[in-house]
């Protein structure tokens, strides 16, 4: 796979898939500029060469056409801002004005093109859709890591219409994050699993399994391993089709001889809520009426403790209902213990997007520690060892 480091840009036109899908307050300014940030050097890069950039993203899931909302013209002036070169917005994806700005871009210009998911075809992965975007340039830049799991029209058909085709720096920094975990690992190697689900973590606990020493199981889906074992979970989230399941990883990670941490204690309540009676609960005995929403003041202690001393460590799920004031200290205490980790200890830190970025990020601790994900679907179906369409699309 080759990336922008192997390829000179010198009078070419590149189209470039990035991952400019960032939230936006009510205002429409940005929230969280962890995504723009993660597409300046690669442009910078073609720029530097003397090439130009047409950039392609999607924003949000508009449903039937064009939402003022989901427009990327909103971002224009922050994307210019952190370029430090005036980025030019092209309208519609497929239009006619966007071909002409386009045509007469010269070298050092971005253009930034409207919203791919306008339009169905980008989802359905249309070829003529696809050729369409490709015919505007020269080369095609891979660097939306995050939308690399898909089959889309710009994430991976459009390949097949061009000629040149490389890695943006993002796409190369995510596959050796992944790397430093399923394959460098120094140990212990810790991976905190959080989120509501067992079945949407099954099969990234089961990597692991073959990799780390510890797994740290939070989050909503913790409940359903405590029922598996007889315990009782009140009006916890519960998977009752997935308790046996629950058992056998529980039995896997023994005979492994990789221990896993389910959390003892958790903050309760009397029902999904901030407000409410709050009570601290043992998890094999939560009382009827109350459903768990964060880990306890026990089982922090004992995460903290575990994750401190891990020398590498893979993140992906809060530890509770982290937009819930009351019920965000255990994914506030987990952030702190892999930022020390990661600077006291000299671990390596992978964050898997989401929840567990948002929280690095808010802490202040986005650079204690070693790297975000800018894809948190994407980053687990990579750890899982899936072969993802915007990766093998380079690669062909």
């Amino acid at each position: 796979m080759k990336n922008v480091d192997n390829y000179n840009f010198e009078g070419k036109k590149a189209v470039v898939r990035v991952d400019l899908n960032v939230p936006l307050n009510d205002d429409f300014s940005v929230r969280d500029f962890t995504r723009i940030n993660a597409v300046i050097p690669t442009v910078q890069k073609i720029l530097k060469d003397g090439g130009s950039a047409i950039l392609m993203s999607h924003m949000g899931r508009p449903k039937d056409g064009p939402e003022d909302k989901f427009s990327l013209k909103h971002i224009v002036a922050p994307l210019s801002e952190k370029l430090g070169v005036e980025v030019k917005f092209g309208g519609d994806c497929i239009g006619a004005d966007a071909d002409a700005m386009a045509a007469d871009l010269k070298a050092g210009e971005v253009m930034l093109l409207d919203n791919l998911r306008f339009y169905k075809e980008e989802k359905a992965g249309d070829e003529e859709f696809a050729k369409k975007l490709a015919s505007r340039g020269d080369v095609w830049v891979m660097d939306a890591f995050g939308t690399a799991h898909r089959a889309h029209a710009s994430t991976a058909v459009i390949a097949k219409f061009v000629t040149d085709k490389v890695a943006g720096y993002t796409m190369g920094r995510e596959v050796e994050a992944s790397k430093k975990i399923l394959e460098e690992g120094e140990k212990p190697v810790t991976a905190i699993m959080g989120g509501a689900k067992v079945s949407d973590k099954i099969l990234i606990i089961e990597k692991m399994m073959s990799v780390a020493n510890n797994i740290i199981i939070g989050g909503g889906m913790a409940y359903t391993f405590f029922k598996a074992q007889g315990g009782k979970i009140g009006i916890s989230l519960c998977e009752e089709d997935k308790l046996d399941l629950a058992k056998e990883l529980l039995v896997k990670a023994k005979e492994l001889g990789v221990n896993i941490y389910l959390p003892v204690d958790s903050r309760a309540n009397t029902g999904y809520s901030n407000d409410g009676e709050c009570k601290i609960v043992d998890n094999m005995d939560i009382p009827e009426g109350y459903m768990g929403l964060d880990i306890g003041p026990k089982a922090e202690a004992e995460f903290v403790e575990v994750v401190k001393n891990s020398k590498t460590i893979l993140w992906n799920g809060p530890m509770g209902v982290s937009e819930f004031s009351n019920f965000a200290n255990g994914t506030i205490e987990v952030a702190k213990a892999v930022a020390e980790a990661t600077q006291s200890n000299g671990a390596f830190s992978l964050i898997g997007g989401g929840d567990s970025a948002a929280a690095i990020n808010t802490l202040g601790f986005g650079d204690k520690v070693s790297y975000i994900s800018t894809g948190g679907g994407a980053m687990l179906e990579l750890m899982e060892g899936k072969k993802l369409p915007g990766i093998a699309a380079l690669e062909d």
